[in-house]
């Protein structure tokens, strides 16, 4: 039954929020010269003109289902991970200096796994660390996390210039991937990787562990009712450093699905609004783990389509952070205002049944 109701409150409220921000966005495209009508048109048709670039969609949405599950996973337990970006980042550290260090040493699917399970370990590090501080002095996991991610581009930025940086020290990146390191492509006449099967996987095995599990059990009663699950021997604190740590390990693991899979590099500034349109992508999808994947769906559509459009017409690039932006505040907004709803429906029954 809870099940049944968190999609009705998604379609309720989620889906016109989606339309509304997408509405109000094209209702500015006259204002750069666009026509409302024939950019809808050029989209469409131009998004699912040929594979390669509709395979963009999945390349697009591949970081964003596992950013958007770790936000969700850690929501699921009242918390606010906002340092996802953070995380992903480190994953991207952990996946490149593994792949480039033993690339040349050892066969490349083990060197594969082994980035596989170094970015997830070192995502989930500084995951464990913000919910270490949240249960054990009390900080507030918003802040730590957010701050976190600062800490973080800073280390990756030193990175690049030291240790990690490219052969002849003259750009902020590091060398290029050998190919056997490599995320293989799953469809043909695209860049669509492994990656977006891993993802797709994580979503799954993250909806398993929240709703078949007595560990995702433990985390969704703490999340509604802290009393309650103190009072049925749960220990919140612990609850805490575990969740933080499993959303920690899903962000990093969108670092190695990115390294190994379609950058085969690692840069300074890149995909720079992963952690925040994750939010995003987990509020739109009410924290489901599956509702996630189609979410990070239509934010790749919009991604993809958003530059279809700069090409095709007048529109600015700049189009495409116009759509996102707009989704994302009426996303948001409704978010808002339906806990409010739902806050204000929780008094009223609590009036009645002690009147009663």
């Amino acid at each position: 039954m809870n099940k049944r109701r968190e999609f009705v409150r998604m379609i309720v409220w989620t889906v016109p929020a989606i339309f509304l921000g997408l509405l109000i966005c094209y209702l500015f495209l006259p204002l750069m010269g666009v026509s409302p009508s024939e950019a809808f048109t050029t989209m469409v048709t131009g998004v699912f003109s040929d594979r390669f670039t509709m395979g963009n969609i999945l390349i697009k949405a591949t970081p964003l289902i596992l950013t958007g599950l770790a936000f969700s996973f850690t929501y699921k337990a009242n918390l606010y991970n906002i340092g996802a970006q953070g995380q992903f980042y480190v994953g991207c550290m952990f996946a490149a200096a593994i792949s480039l260090r033993l690339g040349e040493k050892i066969p490349g699917p083990v060197v594969m796994i082994l980035a596989f399970l170094g970015a997830m370990a070192g995502g989930g590090l500084v995951g464990f660390i913000i919910g270490f501080l949240k249960a054990k002095a009390g900080a507030n996991e918003f802040l730590v996390s957010m701050m976190s991610t600062y800490v973080i581009i800073y280390l990756l930025q030193y990175s690049l210039g030291s240790w990690l940086q490219e052969d002849k020290h003259e750009y902020l990146k590091t060398n290029s991937l050998k190919k056997d390191v490599w995320l293989p492509k799953i469809i043909d006449g695209t860049s669509v990787s492994l990656g977006i099967v891993i993802a797709v996987a994580a979503a799954v095995i993250v909806w398993l562990i929240l709703y078949k599990t007595t560990f995702g059990f433990r985390v969704r009663v703490t999340g509604q009712n802290i009393n309650a699950a103190r009072l049925s021997g749960i220990n919140p604190k612990k609850e805490y450093m575990i969740a933080f740590a499993v959303s920690g390990a899903i962000a990093g693991l969108a670092g190695f699905t990115e390294i190994n899979g379609m950058q085969h590099m690692l840069l300074t500034d890149f995909e720079g609004s992963i952690g925040s349109y994750g939010i995003g992508i987990a509020i739109m999808a009410s924290a489901n783990p599956i509702g996630v994947i189609f979410a990070a769906l239509l934010f790749g559509f919009l991604q993809v389509g958003g530059t279809v459009l700069s090409h095709s017409t007048d529109a600015p690039a700049s189009v495409i952070d116009l759509m996102l932006g707009f989704v994302m505040l009426f996303v948001l907004m409704s978010f808002f205002f339906r806990r409010k709803y739902e806050l204000r429906t929780m008094k009223k029954q609590a009036l009645t049944k002690e009147e009663s």
